[in-house]
């Protein structure tokens, strides 16, 4: 498994958020983002949802910009929901869906809600996003992955697309993503199943671009790279590379939303979560 990651020096940081959850850092026009709840593995709760989201917004916006690297501290990428968002689950039924101030309230292009935009951000960012995983990059975390143009993944790095396996859907642009990376089988199996695989498998698959044993100095090497390249060109580039692939975008996020708020709450949905957290099978009436 891949050691704990540290925040690289020499990168003069201009953003952190409130919560001091999600740092930002610039060196030599790349732009370093750094997920920094590593007690929790970077795991995702409201306060984490809302500083990514500001830290993707504060990225557009940061002039002499060429590249950017996502990466998280401490052992794992983002090993997925917080286990307090579950217990939203189990609850009011509009927590994690419209509710205002919750990863389901919608931003205000109205083309995603929060939840989805921690994803779609690296999407709407003008140069080129790269992520750096290590450890875990679960569930919400490795849609948050695979918003990135590239991935750079540990090889012992646990990857899933791991929703059903709390009785809901990928509902943070994954199901649009995921199908684009992989063959429609090979997505399906992978969001039917949650089951878990390694990012030397994953690489085989699509999920991943490379692999290497130091995902984040890899990461920054291409970053480098690209930030020496012709950055007109390069913005080019992405913007033409990028137009068929965002097509159909806001359609399928809104058919993501009505999905899982229609499953959130449910007795089915409550039941998974139960089991799982009482390590047993769940039990669905009929």
């Amino acid at each position: 498994m891949a050691t704990e990651m540290t925040i690289p020096d020499g990168f003069d940081e201009v953003f952190v958020d409130r919560a001091e959850r999600v740092r930002v850092g610039v060196r030599d026009h790349v732009a370093l983002v750094s997920f920094d709840r590593a007690d929790k593995r970077n795991a995702l709760d409201g306060d984490q949802f809302s500083a990514i989201a500001a830290a993707g917004e504060h990225v557009k916006a940061l002039p002499g910009i060429r590249a950017v690297v996502v990466h998280g501290v401490g052992r794992s990428f983002c090993a997925g929901l917080d286990f307090s968002g579950f217990a939203s689950m189990m609850g009011d039924r509009t927590d994690m869906t419209e509710n205002d101030g919750s990863p389901g309230r919608l931003t205000e292009s109205g083309l995603t809600h929060l939840g989805q935009q921690v994803c779609w951000v690296w999407q709407e960012i003008e140069v080129p996003v790269i992520a750096a995983i290590h450890g875990h990059a679960l569930g919400g975390g490795l849609q948050i992955a695979l918003g990135a143009d590239i991935r750079i993944a540990h090889p012992d790095t646990q990857l899933s697309v791991r929703e059903v396996h709390w009785g809901i859907i990928p509902d943070m642009t994954g199901t649009f993503i995921l199908d684009r990376l992989v063959r429609p089988d090979v997505a399906r199996e992978l969001t039917y199943t949650a089951r878990v695989l390694l990012a030397s498998e994953g690489a085989s698959l699509g999920l991943v671009t490379r692999l290497d044993a130091a995902p984040l100095d890899a990461a920054l090497s291409m970053a480098a790279d690209i930030a020496a390249r012709n950055h007109e060109a390069v913005r080019a580039a992405k913007r033409l590379l990028s137009a068929s692939f965002v097509a159909g975008a806001g359609e399928q996020f809104a058919a993501e939303r009505r999905e899982v708020s229609a499953l959130i709450g449910t007795p089915n949905q409550v039941e998974v979560i139960t089991a799982n957290l009482e390590n047993r099978t769940p039990v669905f009436p009929g």
